[in-house]
């Protein structure tokens, strides 16, 4: 279940063929859900249907789908990974201080960023592969460890005024229609399509999902489990340290408090396109369309104006629930088959 469904999903009827494969149903819920939200809105409300509109989901939750991918990975694998949004605020203020206040060129210090985030994710991803620890316990120190290290960096905000930095945030790429993209916006979607890519056409994908399937038996079949297990916590540090490069970006600021809560709306985002809790089975596909429709419930209450934010927390919570009892659901039926 390695390969990504796309094609089929592209084809005339391709979602009706996504709903008869019982592998599948998860991310034909999901795709349906959001087409049926966006409906609704246009129905609701003048303008809704703009391409703007739906541009800016990409430009105001391209960070949240940079860290989604990382994070899908790590699901795939059965594990978990709480350390991300702390490693995003992290590499926000880290290189908001290296520019503002040591005066490094913005490409120099994003460069260090990276680095440092994707050895902060194979060092966690060592700790379990070599001691066998619960990711769950491991990630956990490793958020207190990257938020205590961006508050020691600095307890205070730091705007980046930098030219460099300033040109690239205010870049604007036009799609036509008069419609555009941020820069933040375009490296997400590049991040989705290398990891659709490297999940579904490489060695290194096939590893991943036959782990999350039965680690035991991608031992017996002879496949580096122990490296790769590594590498998909290294890859979700680079993930969660370039969606802090995008986060400054989009704020143009660091600050040891940004991304509060953002491990668990990409753990949403990822679950709400398809992928199970247990492992062995998900999309990137899904994670796109999981992370789009929680930004398109954020839209519509925007558009609303008379509903409070936390309405938005309401509707996570009861799609989380209702995807949870579905995987089980489809589960048990594979079973049962």
């Amino acid at each position: 279940m390695s390969a990504v469904p796309l094609r089929g999903l592209l084809q005339a009827g391709g979602l009706g063929r996504l709903w008869r494969d019982p592998r599948y149903v998860s991310l034909a819920v999901t795709v349906s859900l959001f087409l049926a939200m966006s409906i609704a809105g246009g129905v609701l409300y003048d303008g809704f249907l703009r391409p703007q509109v739906f541009l800016n989901l990409f430009i105001d939750n391209g960070f949240v789908l940079i860290v989604a991918v990382g994070m899908t990975f790590v699901i795939l694998t059965g594990g978990i990974d709480l350390s991300v949004g702390a490693v995003v605020a992290f590499s926000t203020v880290l290189l908001a201080s290296l520019v503002q206040q040591h005066g490094w060129h913005p490409l120099a210090a994003i460069a260090a960023v990276l680095v440092l985030g994707t050895t902060f994710g194979a060092t966690m991803g060592a700790m379990i592969q070599r001691y066998r620890l619960q990711p769950f316990v491991v990630t956990l120190a490793g958020m207190f460890l990257a938020r205590g290290a961006a508050t020691l960096v600095s307890v205070d905000s730091i705007g980046i005024d930098h030219a460099f930095h300033v040109a690239v945030a205010s870049l604007r790429i036009p799609v036509g229609g008069g419609a555009s993209l941020s820069v933040g916006a375009v490296i997400a979607l590049l991040v989705v399509a290398g990891g659709a890519l490297l999940a579904g056409m490489t060695r290194f994908g096939r590893a991943v999902y036959a782990i999350g399937g039965n680690e035991q038996s991608a031992h017996l079949m002879g496949l580096p489990v122990d490296a790769t297990l590594v590498r998909v916590y290294a890859l979700s540090g680079f993930c969660s340290a370039l969606a802090g490069v995008v986060y400054t970006f989009y704020m143009l600021s660091g600050y040891s408090l940004h991304a509060s809560g953002l491990e668990l709306d990409a753990i949403a985002a990822v679950v709400i396109g398809g992928t199970l809790l247990a492992g062995g089975s998900g999309y990137l596909l899904g994670t796109l369309f999981g992370v789009l429709v929680l930004g398109l419930i954020q839209t519509l209450i925007v558009f609303d104006g008379t509903l409070s934010s936390w309405w938005t927390r309401i509707a996570i919570g009861a799609l989380l629930l209702m995807f949870c009892l579905m995987q089980r659901l489809l589960a048990k039926r594979g079973g049962a088959g």
